[in-house]
Order: C-alpha cells, then structure tokens, then sequence
C-alpha cells in the first residue's frame, strides 16, 4: 500500500482558521479495474434562461478513483464527483447557491471545496472540511458575473488540486451571454509522480516533485489522450464555439492557444463585465484563473488545442477540435496549383 500524508487537525486551523478533527485512518485501495476519469468537453449545463435570481443547489462529493492517465498507465485520483475536472456550475448572478459537500466514506483523506466566486472567508472551504462519510453545507451569494475556478482547499492544498480536485463555475450576467452553436469546457492541470512519464501500471505520486513544481504530465480534462482519443470537441463550418477554459494547475501558467485559429473574442481573466478583447492568438490563464473564448469556423479540419509552451504537448498536453464540412479554399488552400503528392 503506498504511503499516504499525514494531515494533522493543527494544520487545518494553521490554514483555515478554525479546528477540525484528525484524518480518519489510512485505508486500503481496493483492486479495481481503472475507469476513465476524463470529464465530456460537452458535460456543462446549457445557458440559463430565467429573468430572476433562485436559490441553486449544487452537490459535490469528493471521490478517490484508481483511473486512467494514459494508455496503460493509471493513477489514484482525488475528484469531484468520479471525473477531472469537477462539474461545472452555472447559475445567475444574483443567485444564491447552496453547496452541499460529501467526502465519500473510503475516502484515504478529508477533503473540501473553496468557491472562488464567493464572497466570504476561504471561499466557503472552513464551512466544508469533511472528514471521510460526513457531509457538509454552506450558501453564498454569487454578487458578481463571471467564469470562476473551484477547488480542493485542504492542506497540503497543492496536492489535492494536482490529484484532480478542480472545477469552474459561471456566473452568467443578466441577460446572459450571446449565444453560439456549441460550448465546450477545458481546464488544464498538472500530475507529479515518482515514476517517468511514459512509465506503465499505478503510479506514485511525487511531493517533492509538486513542491518543486516539475510535473511529469500535463492533462486536459484529467488524462493524456482525455481530448484527442476519447472526448475530442466536435463541429462544424460556419459554426461558433464558445470555450471556457481554466488552470487547475496547481502551479502552472497556461498560454491557451489553438493551432490554425484565432479567437474571435476572449474575456480575458473570466471577466464578463470588462467586455471582450477581439482578434486574439493565445490566451495568457493563470493557475487558479479562467478565460471564456470565442471563435468562428471557417475551414474543415482538426484543430490542435495546446499550451504554447509546447514542450507540455510531449508530457500529454493537447486536445483537438474537429471541424466538418465543406472545404474554403477562399480561405485556406493546401494545394493551390493542384500538385500530386509525392510518395
């Protein structure tokens, strides 16, 4: 059984302010087949139609899972809800959510959540230390429109966060945003392990690997291959695609970027009220920080989404959007004087 960290109550209240009781006893992983972790670039709730602010209820329930990060590879992860990431929310500013957090009961660790469109101390992650099998409730207010990261807040915070306990919420504005074909949710993060990447079986996390912020992987949605092999975002010419895109990290900057387009609009920093800045190539997206871009299709083909510090696409990091239709030689021609290709 691999070794686990000891969290101390002492800890939490150095962190959060306030006394939780010690970590439940280390438990055996059960020997399970591993399951895909990744979370459907298409699993996000679709645009909020209603005029008023509700009361939301959101629920979250931190999972260990022993899951795939590459082929023939896996990992134990830390998740909201079985997938990487969490599940995005989407509610109404003016709403007042009601988050209820359970720790499953095979859990190894306590786990929490910490909203970052809260307002109000820890982002709602004192209200939520839970130990293993208890459940926790806390409710804000989402004052202000706009695309926020959650995540894992319980010490030592980093690891819980590169173990996979990320995920984004949207505040939509009155009225809502303007409507595209399709939306899509990205978010980015890192995986330490003592083992080399490439490396086949269960591997080991690494924490002196995360304390000196040099991950083996890089992931979209959870695991190598997550947007490429099994969930690629899919459409077609002459639609418009919204994507919101996040860093779980917990420690990397992403500089998001699609090979062969440019964004038509991107609100920077996740922020809705400072409107859209047009006409960009790569999206600069902090650890903890999202962005919303915008882009229309003009030209079939498949379409890489990278981190444009491209030697992470050699550790797992790409995606790819792939685009049906008709060919727009107006626009792109890969063959303008209509050569044979050589073998």
């Amino acid at each position: 059984m691999k070794a686990k960290p000891i969290i101390t109550a002492s800890m939490l209240s150095l962190f959060l302010g306030v006394g939780h009781a010690a970590l439940a006893p280390a438990q055996a992983a059960e020997d399970a087949a591993p399951v895909s972790v990744v979370r459907a670039p298409t699993d996000l709730p679709g645009p909020i139609a209603r005029s008023a602010p509700k009361t939301v209820t959101v629920e979250l329930d931190a999972v260990e899972v022993v899951g795939r990060l590459a082929d023939d590879t896996t990992y134990r992860y830390w998740t909201f809800n079985g997938k990487v990431p969490g599940p995005m929310v989407r509610v109404r500013v003016g709403d007042t959510v009601v988050v209820k957090f359970k720790n499953a009961g095979d859990s190894w660790m306590n786990h929490n959540v910490d909203f970052h469109a809260v307002t109000g101390p820890g982002g709602g992650a004192g209200a939520t230390v839970a130990e293993p099998g208890q459940m926790k409730t806390f409710k804000f207010k989402a004052l202000k429109p706009g695309l926020f990261v959650y995540h894992c807040a319980t010490p030592m915070v980093a690891q819980h966060i590169s173990n996979g306990m990320y995920g984004m919420i949207l505040v939509e504005p009155e009225g809502g945003l303007p409507k595209v074909d399709h939306e899509f949710y990205v978010m980015q993060g890192e995986i330490y392990t003592e083992e080399p990447y490439g490396t086949t079986g269960e591997l080991t996390e690494s924490y002196d690997k995360l304390l000196d912020e040099r991950p083996e992987y890089y992931v979209f949605n959870g695991a190598v291959g997550a947007l490429t092999k099994e969930a690629p975002l899919k459409a077609e010419v002459g639609d418009t695609v919204r994507i919101y895109f996040g860093v779980g990290g917990p420690n990397k900057t992403s500089s998001f970027h699609v090979i062969g387009e440019i964004f038509d609009k991107v609100y920077n920093f996740g922020s809705i009220n400072g409107g859209a800045t047009s006409d960009v190539q790569t999206v600069t997206v902090a650890p903890g920080g999202a962005t919303i871009a915008q882009l229309r299709l003009e030209v079939p083909g498949t379409y890489k989404l990278v981190d444009h510090a491209l030697s992470r696409l050699e550790r797992g990091l790409v995606g790819a959007l792939v685009v049906d239709g008709p060919e727009n030689p107006e626009i792109f021609d890969d063959n303008p004087t209509g050569q044979v290709a050589q073998r």
